[in-house]
């Protein structure tokens, strides 16, 4: 629920900006237009929405209590469309209404499942959701002089289909399947909330929050093997496959756009929502006519997780999810600034960008292993904490694009552009959880234990709309897919905590994102304002592999062995407060 943050922020945000006293400054101001007419939100509309999505699957262990896992997460992109009806009555700024919408997804998340004991051949779960519907009921009031803000609320039924792939690790056990593969579909219910702007009689802009939780069902499972950890290593236990139950739960962040169905399409906007009218005596001066350009600076306080799993060798023939060692780091909470800035020109073409960085000063790693020799013994399952994880982050990005809708008050556009994350990490410490694989355990003072340097390089396409609800409070949101990804990345163990490296691991991989922001912001100028609103990225590889390049321990030998599967996954959630200055010409 950590990232449930990012939709309470910004509609906490907004509830409380809409309350804002909107009195006129204390200028001379060109007179603004004649409020438009009360608006009415009564009638069929249809629309289409992209957006993010994260989630996390919950698998039952019918083998035991786990030591570690059963919950995948899934970070997705989505796309889809919507269609409902409205009842308003008129002089009343209560709307009610039915909604249906269905999405895509892409999406993909993988985890350690049914880790019962140190002793247990366990498997790894892969989650990709597919398509998720819902239908709901809708209750809203409409805000502002003109009615042309909905907030609202919405609930209602859902339903999920997912894809999920199992994969004993460690390549299984004779006699056992080593991997299945089912597709599901989970039902339940759905709330949300949203803010929804009337740019014209036509066409409206949403900003909307939705959850999905899923009841349980029971999915094929592939059994469990236990064997002894001293030779000769008989196998000891076995359970034949059965069935383990799934929940899952579901956050969505959608943008997006509703046409009223019988509307001129081509109507111009209202002019009641235009921003603040200039100060006379201090109109600000551009060189271009028609221009605009805004730039700040950004807080990002935020939350992350970084994981990833090492399968066999690319020619073994196994499942690439059938894995003999995975890494997590978790609750990374980070602290960074940015600055960034946008250019409007007379054409509808815009340009945009921001750079930041920051330090990560909290956090704990996972290292786990499938059948691990260690001194004569041999681990079906290993898993060590490091208890202290610091690290920092580069990031930044740059789009360009085309506003499809414009108006007073108010622009929609599609977009383009690069966007690259770098990303350090340092684990300090070795305390056992499963089997005995820090002898002795090393302590969190002195050098870090494990690093991990990683390159993130990928395209953004997307879109990005913004409206102001009150001549002072503006709505914005913005989604961005990214259908190409580009991962790079560098894993080191050490021994002990004195910083001498004992193995080299470098990685690459490609993939798929997504990332989503959305913001409220208050002009206490008409050139100045400050907001508040939340970010969520999530990368992930699709492909990609790995191999030992240097290793002291003697676990890779003296040369370079053969790449290995390997998957990558970072997510990146949190809180923005910012602050920017706008210059415009007339």
């Amino acid at each position: 629920m950590r990232k449930s943050l990012f939709a309470g922020v910004t509609l906490v945000a907004l509830g409380l900006a809409l309350e804002a006293n909107a009195a006129d400054l204390n200028v001379e101001a060109v007179k603004a237009p004649a409020p438009a007419l009360i608006w009415n939100w009564a009638g069929l509309y249809i629309g289409a929405h992209v957006g993010g999505a994260w989630g996390t699957t919950d698998f039952s262990d019918p083998f035991g209590t786990s030591v570690f896992g059963d919950k995948v997460r899934t970070p997705g992109f989505l796309g889809g469309a919507q269609v409902g009806y409205n009842w308003q009555t008129p002089g009343s700024s209560w709307v009610f209404g039915v909604e249906a919408d269905i999405s895509g997804f892409e999406s993909d998340g993988t985890n350690t499942c049914f880790a019962a004991s140190a002793l247990t051949i366990n498997a790894t779960c892969r989650v990709r959701p597919q398509l998720a519907g819902t239908f709901t009921g809708r209750i809203g009031y409409a805000v502002g002089a003109s009615g042309h803000t909905l907030i609202y609320g919405k609930g209602g039924v859902a339903w999920v289909n997912d894809q999920i792939d199992m994969a004993l690790n460690a390549g299984g056990a004779p006699g056992f399947s080593t991997s299945n593969s089912q597709t599901v579909t989970l039902r339940g219910g759905t709330f949300g909330v949203g803010v929804e702007q009337a740019l014209t009689s036509a066409w409206s802009l949403k900003v909307e929050y939705d959850y999905l939780g899923l009841v349980g069902k029971n999915v094929a499972n592939l059994g469990a093997v236990s064997f002894l950890s001293t030779p000769p290593f008989d196998i000891v236990g076995n359970v034949p496959p059965g069935t383990s139950g799934v929940l899952q739960k579901l956050q969505e962040v959608k943008v997006g756009v509703n046409y009223k169905w019988g509307a001129d399409p081509s109507a111009p906007g209202w002019s009641a929502v235009a921003p603040m009218a200039y100060p006379v005596k201090a109109r600000p001066m551009t060189p271009v006519v028609g221009w605009e350009f805004e730039g700040g600076g950004r807080y990002f306080g935020s939350w992350g997780q970084f994981h990833k799993d090492l399968g066999f060798f690319t020619t073994s023939g196994l499942p690439s999810i059938s894995n003999v060692s995975r890494t997590t780091y978790d609750d990374l909470q980070t602290n960074s600034g940015e600055f960034f800035g946008r250019v409007e020109t007379s054409w509808n073409l815009f340009v945009k960008g921001f750079i930041g960085g920051g330090s990560t000063g909290n956090g704990h790693m996972n290292d786990e292993d499938f059948v691990l020799p260690l001194g004569g013994l041999l681990g079906a399952y290993s898993n060590t904490l490091s208890s202290n994880v610091t690290g920092k982050i580069t990031y930044g990005a740059i789009d360009g694009g085309i506003d499809f809708l414009r108006g007073p008050g108010y622009k929609v556009g599609v977009f383009g552009g690069y966007f690259a994350l770098d990303q350090a990490m340092n684990a300090f410490g070795c305390t056992p959880v499963a089997f005995v694989n820090c002898i002795p355990s090393v302590p969190t003072s002195g050098s870090a234990i494990i690093t991990e340097n990683d390159k993130w390089r990928a395209a953004r396409i997307g879109v990005a709309g913004e409206a102001m609800l009150t001549d002072r409070v503006k709505l914005s949101g913005e989604v961005a897919y990214l259908p190409w990804v580009h991962f790079d990345g560098v894993d080191q163990h050490f021994f002990g905590n004195f910083g001498m490296l004992a193995e080299n691991f470098p990685e690459s991989g490609n993939g798929r994102g997504v990332q989503v922001e959305a913001l409220v912001s208050y002009y206490l100028t008409p050139q100045w304002s400050v907001g508040v609103g939340g970010r969520y990225w999530g990368i992930w590889t699709t492909s990609g592999q790995m191999n030992c390049t240097f290793g002291a321990s003697g676990l890779c030998g003296a040369t370079p062995t053969p790449p290995q599967f390997f998957k990558a996954q970072v997510e990146q959630a949190g809180a923005l407060v910012q602050t920017s200055y706008k210059f415009s010409t007339p």
